[in-house]
């Protein structure tokens, strides 16, 4: 099947450096892959159960108009499993927010979608791992894979 989309110009020319780099010969397939990988990463975060630990890293541009403060507003409403956050100033435009949070998983994937939502957000990724008595059979591969 055909489809067309529009992309920001320098995203394209990123995306083809990665192509040429990683040897593909034909930039639908690298969106084929691309797309898949990110289904399998969707797929994965839906799948956990139970308490976690996960760090949230979230990139934006904080000349975006109201980006900063919907960001602490969702911080706010979701502080009583949020155990730290950590900025960095990454660039001019950009920001780097680490959010270190402890729940059941079902609060955390509604965290890091609300925060994916945000216009001015650039990039979110979660990563998680068991906790307690979890953790340690996961680490004898009894239990569900850590992130992709």
């Amino acid at each position: 099947m055909r489809i067309s989309m529009s992309l920001p110009k320098k995203l394209l020319n990123e995306f083809d450096g990665v192509l040429k780099d990683r040897g593909y010969q034909s930039r639908s397939k690298g969106i084929r892959d691309a797309l898949k990988d990110y289904i399998v990463r969707y797929q994965w975060m839906n799948e956990m159960e139970g308490e976690r630990i996960g760090i949230i890293a979230v990139i934006y541009d904080h000349h975006y108009t109201g980006v900063m403060e919907d960001l602490t507003e969702i911080q706010h409403d979701y502080k009583d499993f949020i155990n730290a956050v950590m900025h960095v100033h990454m660039t001019d435009k950009h920001c780097l927010e680490v959010i270190v949070v402890k729940r059941d998983v079902k609060y955390i994937r509604t965290l890091s979608e609300k925060i994916m939502r945000l216009k001015g957000v650039e990039h979110v990724r979660l990563t998680s791992t068991a906790v307690g008595k979890s953790i340690d059979l996961e680490k004898a591969g009894a239990s569900s894979p850590m992130s992709p």
